[in-house]
């Protein structure tokens, strides 16, 4: 007779390394738990940062596109905004991301294959023909050439006629608008964390230095000109992607955001001014609890650290506002349709974490980029969840639960050690050059996939219920005449554009990178006049010079 009360499996942990009890009870609760709890919608921001969360309004349905050119990634975003998307997400590619134009030699073979081509404004102008900018939030997953694409994006939103507003005001907590903002109805996110590039990613271009001044202009040009924006999105997403555990994403995003609110009070601004506009990214991965966990655990430790360390006053510095996506590394090649089953898992920890906006990855992407099919059935996979699941009837449900509030705990706690340690190492920019941060991710990928080795963490159709048919989805392939058309296009570019004004405005560009002035106006002069984005880029690697990692 089997005996039912022996356990498969001895010391279980989740992935993050925190040791999962049979059973978890009152004596697993700290005393301080209703004051760590709170009520949503107020501080630490535990179960929300909205009082009425869901009940109010659905979070943002993003689905990240961008592929070929502007103008089938103007038709995959139109498709999908008539199918129900509420936000745009682009997706460049890495000539973009890079810098560099798509006849540059450095990028043959390149163009238009993981993100959409954007070589000047026109390319921009085609990219969102037909949408309305002042009707829909943006974001834009751009890093190194982040201040170019703003600038094209700002560009584009001029020539649709998008009118001057008031800058948001809070007499209350002595928040007093300096001027009238230039772009007050523009709404979206430019990524713009160049930190994580370092660490995890690697699409920089200049030395970081030079990197985070970028970043400050973006956020300073926000404070004032575009008051809904979201000047950056901190990453923890790549690090995840990268192999960090839940643990190491919450801090190590936290840690480069408080390299960046250093720098930008450096420049002499209140954290009240632009705090506000600081935005978060995170991954969502299989583990439902763990995952829900980290996101209470993150909202609460970020509000302490804002309150406390920099002394932010208005509420909205205060609150953990962030995109969610499910994760692209938990994606198999082997029976790809498996992975729409852990895109729904991923997506609910997401909405039961309290996410603002949401991506779901569509299941063929370990094959190639999303077919119309596959992106439309991972936007339907948000809509079930939100209309029909009935998770998002009510405020933070897991609230309460022993073990979710112990993982809470938990997870915040060693969030903190290690928040402490980089403190020690002088910061996340000496922490990252000291190789630290690095370092731990790489050992804890490691550790995972020696776990999927030896069959201590099961993927199903990897290490365990394989088949010996391999299952091929129909997929989306990039034609080799993208590439040829945007080249001509850029080439064509340079034959019509008024090269005098293109000249005088890189030069201008030039002088303003050698001083200390905001370079965002010079770089929105320059893309006005048509400067390319690798025309732009490169006068900034003359001044800023490039970074080589060492080997």
């Amino acid at each position: 007779m089997t005996n039912r009360s022996k356990e498969s499996r001895e010391n279980i942990e989740t992935s993050a390394g925190i040791e999962v009890k049979r059973e978890y009870g009152d004596a697993d609760l700290p005393p301080t738990l209703k004051e760590d709890l709170g009520t949503a919608g107020q501080f630490p921001f535990t179960r929300g940062i909205q009082p009425t969360m869901y009940r109010g309004r659905f979070w943002t349905m993003r689905q990240y596109a961008g592929y070929a050119s502007a103008e089938e990634s103007n038709r995959r975003y139109k498709y999908l905004l008539e199918h129900g998307q509420t936000g745009l997400s682009v997706a460049f590619d890495l000539p973009t991301q890079m810098g560099y134009d798509p006849d540059d030699p450095m990028v043959e073979g390149e163009v238009g294959k993981v993100g959409v081509s954007i070589a000047s404004l026109r390319d921009m102008q085609q990219l969102f023909d037909g949408i309305s900018l002042s009707n829909v939030s943006t974001s834009m997953t751009i890093n190194a050439t982040a201040a170019i694409l703003l600038a094209l994006y700002v560009a584009v939103a001029k020539q649709q006629g998008v009118t001057p507003s008031a800058p948001l005001a809070d007499a209350a907590n002595g928040i007093v608008p300096k001027r009238e903002s230039r772009f007050g109805e523009l709404r979206g996110t430019v990524q713009n964390d160049i930190l994580k590039e370092f660490i995890a990613r690697g699409t920089y271009i200049y030395p970081p230095a030079h990197s985070l001044r970028l970043v400050g202009d973006i956020i300073a040009y926000c404070a004032t000109d575009l008051p809904k924006w979201n000047a950056i999105s901190i990453s923890g997403y790549h690090l995840s992607e990268a192999g960090a555990n839940a643990v190491q994403e919450i801090a190590f995003t936290f840690a480069n955001a408080i390299e960046y609110i250093k720098a930008v009070l450096a420049r002499g601004l209140n954290i009240d001014d632009f705090a506000p506009q600081l935005s978060f990214f995170f991954v969502a991965q299989n583990e439902i609890f763990q995952e829900a966990a980290k996101f209470r655990a993150a909202r609460r430790l970020w509000a302490h650290i804002m309150r406390e360390q920099f002394g932010a006053q208005d509420p909205k510095s205060l609150m953990l506002r962030f995109h969610t996506q499910t994760s692209g590394a938990s994606l198999t090649a082997q029976q790809p349709i498996n992975n729409a089953v852990r895109v729904t898992l991923q997506a609910l920890a997401a909405v039961l974490g309290g996410t603002q906006s949401l991506h779901c990855n569509a299941f063929d992407e370990a094959l190639a980029l999303p077919t119309d099919e596959s992106a439309r059935l991972a936007l339907r996979t948000q809509q079930i969840i939100a209309y029909e699941s009935g998770v998002a009837d009510t405020v933070d449900p897991l609230a309460g639960s022993y073990y979710v509030e112990n993982l809470t705990n938990e997870i915040e706690c060693r969030a903190r050690e290690y928040l402490d340690k980089i403190e020690r190492l002088g910061g996340a920019l000496k922490a990252l050059e000291m190789g630290y941060q690095q370092n731990e991710i790489h050992e804890s990928a490691y550790k995972t996939q020696r776990e999927i080795e030896a069959k201590q963490r099961i993927v199903v159709g990897v290490n365990e219920f394989t088949e010996s048919e391999a299952i091929k989805p129909q997929l989306l392939s990039i034609s080799p005449e993208v590439e040829m058309r945007q080249r001509q296009r850029v080439a064509e570019l340079r034959t019509t554009r008024n090269q005098t004004l293109v000249e005088s405005s890189l030069c201008d560009l030039r002088d303003a990178a050698r001083s200390t002035d905001n370079l965002l106006p010079p770089i929105l002069n320059c893309v006005e006049a048509y400067a390319t984005v690798g025309d732009i880029a490169g006068e900034l690697r003359k001044v800023f010079g490039e970074y080589r990692a060492r080997a």
